[in-house]
């Protein structure tokens, strides 16, 4: 896979409570970050794999699915992964 242990435990580090915290949003939304930008590329050089370009509008749906949910719960949370991230919105 394209990530490893580590790389997951730095992420969730980072952008959860400790490396340990797959569960919370902020890790979530990262991780599948993450996942978004290695399918792009992906597709970039391989324009008809159309199966990967279903999981990727998939993953996007879902991440934005969590950003509503941050944004429903706590905004302040939302705007700081938004920026730690780079995301439009």
């Amino acid at each position: 896979m394209y990530l490893t242990l580590e790389e997951k435990g730095k992420l969730f580090a980072q952008h959860g409570k400790n490396e340990k915290d797959s569960g919370s949003a902020e890790g979530q939304i990262a991780l599948m970050t993450k996942r978004i930008e290695h399918i792009s590329n992906h597709l970039k050089s391989n324009r008809k794999d159309f199966n990967s370009e279903r999981s990727l509008v998939k993953l996007v749906g879902k991440r934005r699915n969590l950003l509503k949910y941050l944004i429903k719960k706590d905004i302040m949370r939302y705007r700081a992964i938004v920026k730690e991230l780079g995301l439009r919105k």
